[in-house]
C-alpha cells in the first residue's frame, strides 16, 4: 500500500505536517497484467457477455452504476477537497457535471442506436450500419478533475460494449474506492477493472503487452507519446487524447476590460489556473495595458485564499509537492529578465500554498513564455500590432482553444479567421472552457488526439459495421426471421424510448 497525503497541513508538535488521509493499492506489474488479462477475457474478441449485451441492457447497468454513484456523493466531493485542494462548490460542480455528462451521454447513445435502427437500401443491397466495441480500453484521467475527466473516457468507451481498465491519476486516487462495489455490482464480472499503483511501473507494461486496443488519456503529450510508442501494433491502437495547452487570451484596444478583467481572472486562476482550458497567456494592446493590469491586480488581492470547505475560498493548496519550487522557478526567470510582480504578495509562498503572480511585461526570453505553467502564475505580453499573438499563436506548439475581447466586429473577424486553423475554439468575449460537453472538445498540434463531446466519444470509443445482403426475397425473409424474432442483438429495429 501507499500513503496518500494531503496538501492541507495540519500543525503538531512535531511542525506542520500533511496530513494522511488514506492509502491506496501499490501493484506490481504482475498484477497490473493480472487485470488486463481479465478485461481481455470479459471482452473474449468481442464475444463476451458485456460486447454482445444489447443497447438496452448496457444503458440499464450503467443507469444503476449512476443511482449507487450518487450515493456517495458527500464522500467523494469530501476526497477532492483533501486529495486535490478542490474548493468545496468547484468539488461539487465536478460530481454534479460528472453525473450529468453520464446522463447526456445515455441520451445521446439512445439517440445513435435510434438512427441505427433501420435498414437501408441502396443498388440492390440491402444493410444495416450499427457501431460495434473496439476491445479493451485503458482510461487514465488527470489530477486536476480526477472524476469527470476519467468517466468522459470511461462512460462512453464502456456504454459502446468495450471492456475498461481505469488507472487512477497520481492524486486523486481515493476518490474511485467508493465506488468500487457499485461499479462490481453494476456490471459483469471483468468489465470494469482498476489499476493501483506508480504509473511509470504498471502502465508501460500493460502497454507493451499489445493486448490494449484504445488509450483514453489525458496528460502532458510526453507521457502520451512514451505510452504509445511501447505498442508493439500501433496501427491497431486508437488513442483519444487531451494533452497540453498553453491558451492566450488576445485583449484588443476596444476590450470591455471590466469584463475581460474578470474573465481573465476565473479563466486564469479557477482552481489555482489547474485546468488545461485555463488562460496561460494574456496578450494586451499596449494602450490599455496599465488599466487591465490594475484590475487584475485588484481582482487578485479580493480573492480568497485558504482551506478548501471555506466559503468563498479561490486559492487553495497545491497537490503536487513540487508544484510550488517549480512556479517559483518561473517567476524568478521571469524577473531575472525583466519582468516584475504586478500585484502585492504575488509569488509567495508556504510548502503547499503559491499566492497568484502577476508578471509584465513577458518577453520571449522567459520561459514562462512557452512554458505551461499549469499553476497560479499569470503572464502579461504587451502588443502593438495584431500580428504579434497571432505569430505567437502560430509558432505555438499547443493548439487547444484563444479568447479574444474586444468590440470591434472588422477586428475580431480578423482575428477569428487568422485562429480557426490555429485552434479548435475560439472564444468572444469570453474565457477558455470545455462546456458545454454537447460542443466538440479538441485540440490541434501537441493538445490532442480525437474529438471527445458528447456524441463524438461515442464514436472514438466504437466502429461502425455494416451487415448487408443483396436484396433477394431469400436473403429478405432471412433478414426479416432474425429481427422480428429478436435473434440477434445488432440486427434489429427495436426503437429506444
Amino acid at each position: 500500500m501507499q500513503e496518500v497525503r494531503s496538501p492541507v497541513l495540519i500543525r503538531s508538535s512535531e511542525g506542520n505536517q500533511q496530513k494522511l488521509i488514506g492509502e491506496a493499492p501499490l501493484l506490481t506489474e504482475a498484477a497490473a497484467l493480472e487485470a488486463l488479462e481479465v478485461a481481455v477475457q470479459a471482452y473474449s474478441n468481442g464475444r463476451g457477455v458485456w460486447p454482445t449485451m444489447s443497447v438496452g441492457e448496457r444503458i440499464q447497468s450503467v443507469q444503476r452504476f449512476t443511482a449507487a454513484m450518487l450515493l456517495k456523493r458527500t464522500e467523494i466531493v469530501n476526497l477532492l477537497q483533501w486529495e486535490i485542494g478542490k474548493s468545496l462548490r468547484e468539488a461539487e460542480r465536478e460530481f454534479d457535471r460528472t453525473v450529468s455528462y453520464i446522463r447526456d451521454t445515455l441520451e445521446a447513445l439512445k439517440e445513435l442506436d435510434r438512427v441505427s435502427s433501420r435498414f437501408v437500401i441502396q443498388q440492390g443491397i440491402i444493410g444495416q450500419i450499427r457501431r460495434a466495441p473496439l476491445g479493451v480500453v485503458l482510461c487514465m484521467g488527470p489530477y486536476n478533475f480526477p472524476l469527470y475527466e476519467t468517466f468522459t473516457t470511461m462512460i462512453p468507451a464502456l456504454v459502446m460494449g468495450n471492456t475498461i481498465l481505469l488507472k487512477p491519476p497520481r492524486f486523486g486516487v481515493l476518490i474511485f474506492q467508493p465506488l468500487l462495489m457499485a461499479l462490481r455490482d453494476s456490471f459483469p464480472a471483468g468489465v470494469v477493472n482498476t489499476v493501483y499503483g506508480d504509473g511509470e511501473a504498471v502502465v508501460p507494461p500493460l502497454m507493451a503487452s499489445g493486448k490494449v486496443d484504445v488509450l483514453g488519456f489525458i496528460g502532458t503529450h510526453r507521457v502520451a507519446d512514451a505510452l504509445r510508442a511501447v505498442h508493439p501494433r500501433p496501427h491497431r491502437l486508437r488513442c483519444v487524447l487531451g494533452l497540453d495547452a498553453k491558451n492566450p487570451a488576445v485583449i484588443l484596444p476596444d476590450a470591455d476590460l471590466e469584463l475581460a478583467a474578470a474573465e481573465c481572472i476565473s479563466g486564469s486562476l479557477t482552481f489555482n489556473g489547474q485546468r488545461c482550458t485555463a488562460l496561460k497567456m494574456i496578450f494586451v494592446h499596449r494602450t490599455i495595458v496599465e488599466d487591465f493590469l490594475k484590475r487584475m491586480s485588484a481582482a487578485i488581492s479580493a480573492l480568497k485564499c485558504g482551506m478548501p470547505w471555506e466559503p468563498g475560498v479561490t486559492i487553495t493548496p497545491l497537490p503536487e509537492p513540487e508544484k510550488p519550487e517549480y512556479l517559483d522557478g518561473l517567476v524568478r526567470d521571469a524577473e531575472a529578465l525583466g519582468a516584475q510582480v504586478v500585484n502585492p504578495g504575488g509569488g509567495n509562498g508556504s510548502a503547499s500554498f503559491f499566492y497568484p503572480a502577476l508578471l509584465y511585461p513577458v518577453t520571449p526570453s522567459m520561459r514562462i513564455y512557452d512554458e505551461e505553467q499549469f499553476g497560479p502564475v499569470i503572464p502579461v505580453v504587451p502588443f502593438d500590432d495584431i500580428c504579434e499573438p497571432i505569430d505567437y499563436i502560430v509558432a505555438s506548439n499547443y493548439g487547444q482553444q484563444a479568447s479574444v475581447f474586444g468590440q470591434n466586429s472588422d477586428l475580431l473577424a480578423q482575428l477569428v479567421d487568422a485562429l480557426v486553423n490555429q485552434v479548435c475554439r475560439i472564444n468572444i468575449n469570453s474565457q477558455c472552457q470545455r462546456s458545454p460537453d454537447s460542443f466538440p472538445f479538441n485540440g490541434r498540434k501537441n493538445s490532442a488526439d480525437g474529438t471527445q463531446s458528447v456524441a463524438d466519444a461515442l464514436r472514438i470509443f466504437s466502429i461502425r459495421i455494416v451487415v448487408a445482403a443483396r436484396e433477394t426475397e431469400a436473403n429478405r425473409e432471412i433478414i426479416t426471421s432474425i429481427v422480428r424474432e429478436r435473434k440477434s442483438h445488432f440486427l434489429s429495429t427495436d426503437y429506444m424510448l
